[in-house]
């Protein structure tokens, strides 16, 4: 029996868990500060552990065929149902709606990352009402009033700001982001990372904003205020920026917006080598990774300090064959971070700002996974 806590959660990833669009359900497998993830819901992996699927070690995360097998395995309902998926067509389907309405009847309160706001749906207000419980729209955009435009106070911000972009969707930026965070606390360089998407706010981010929810004229704004809070809050030595999209996609102008924002004095730059087409747009062709680093050099002052990999559909010897070509032919270090570590990321942002290293330690990357 998996443990019961409160804030037990299950998520749902119908056909899409370990996918460019199943990002959610990944990023909340990978890591949660708010819930405690007690399964996943996709037929096509029912039986399989979750943390064993996306290339992780055994986690005891059941991956479950649908709702009333879970919760017949779990033996209890638990608190929260996630949607755990991030399509670019952003309304649920006939089917999807059919599934949130069968969870609020259990009794499970509902966290959606659609843009489609459910709170906003009569049918779903309405029946969250009768069963008292609550829907959480991550992307739900705050109240005017609440909203932030940009006050060119960042330049109190005297430490570094690191942004980690990429050169597409669901490439890795925000576990990279999370990854990086994590190891520069561990070896006492007070990190604080700011969430620009719904994973993260779900995962337990303290300082970010779901960005592509804001009206244009107030993103930029958000993600400042959004840097502001964390450097007066929690007087952190360095600040990550998680990265959106890329500033080569055609579809999206968020990783425009984080670089004006955030103003960073570095850049990490997250890179899927294996990848011939942009995620939900096999139209377009992938970037090389040449024209996305000439692309950032032509809006950012910032240097690219390190390209980090994302692993997908290659083998070991094609990863460490991408490795060695980029490090030739860009003399930066080049890492895979969830086999490799951040060690040699961290080796090169205190090169780059030697006023790190005040307390630190040497990062231990069998840490990791």
């Amino acid at each position: 029996m998996i443990n019961c806590m409160e804030e037990t959660a299950i998520i749902y990833c119908e056909g899409q868990f370990g996918s460019g669009d199943g990002k959610t359900a990944v990023g909340l497998i990978r890591h949660s500060e708010t819930y405690n993830i007690v399964g996943v819901l996709d037929s096509q992996l029912s039986g399989k552990d979750s943390g064993e699927e996306i290339g992780l070690e055994k986690n005891n995360i059941p991956i479950f065929s649908n709702l009333e097998d879970a919760l017949d395995a779990l033996g209890y309902i638990p608190k929260y149902c996630i949607y755990g998926k991030a399509p670019i067509d952003t309304h649920l389907s006939d089917k999807e709606r059919c599934f949130v309405l069968e969870a609020m009847k259990k009794g499970m309160n509902i966290v959606n990352g659609l843009h489609q706001i459910f709170s906003n749906d009569l049918e779903f207000s309405k029946l969250a009402k009768e069963n008292n419980i609550e829907i959480t729209d991550i992307r739900k955009v705050p109240h005017l009033n609440d909203l932030h435009i940009f006050s060119g106070a960042l330049s109190e911000v005297d430490i570094p700001i690191v942004a980690i972009l990429g050169t597409d969707c669901a490439s890795g930026k925000m576990t990279t982001t999370r990854e990086l965070n994590e190891a520069l606390n561990r070896i006492n360089i007070k990190s604080v990372l700011i969430a620009t998407g719904q994973t993260m706010l779900m995962q337990g981010a303290k300082y970010g904003i779901a960005i592509d929810a804001i009206p244009s004229q107030f993103v930029i704004g958000e993600i400042e205020n959004s840097i502001l809070e964390a450097f007066r809050n929690e007087n952190p030595q360095v600040i990550l920026i998680e990265g959106q999209s890329s500033l080569s996609h055609e579809a999206f102008m968020s990783s425009t917006a984080i670089l004006k924002a955030s103003e960073p004095d570095a850049i990490i730059l997250q890179h899927p080598p294996g990848r011939q087409f942009r995620v939900d747009f096999p139209q377009l062709e992938m970037p090389s990774i040449d024209t996305e680093v000439d692309l950032i050099g032509a809006v950012s002052d910032a240097k690219i300090l390190a390209i980090t990999l994302n692993h997908e559909g290659l083998d070991t010897n094609e990863l460490h064959e991408f490795i060695d070509s980029y490090e030739a032919q860009f003399n930066i270090p080049i890492v895979d971070v969830l086999t490799q570590g951040c060690q040699k990321i961290i080796d090169t942002i205190i090169d780059h700002f030697p006023e790190l290293t005040e307390g630190a330690e040497n990062e231990d990357t069998d840490r990791f996974f």
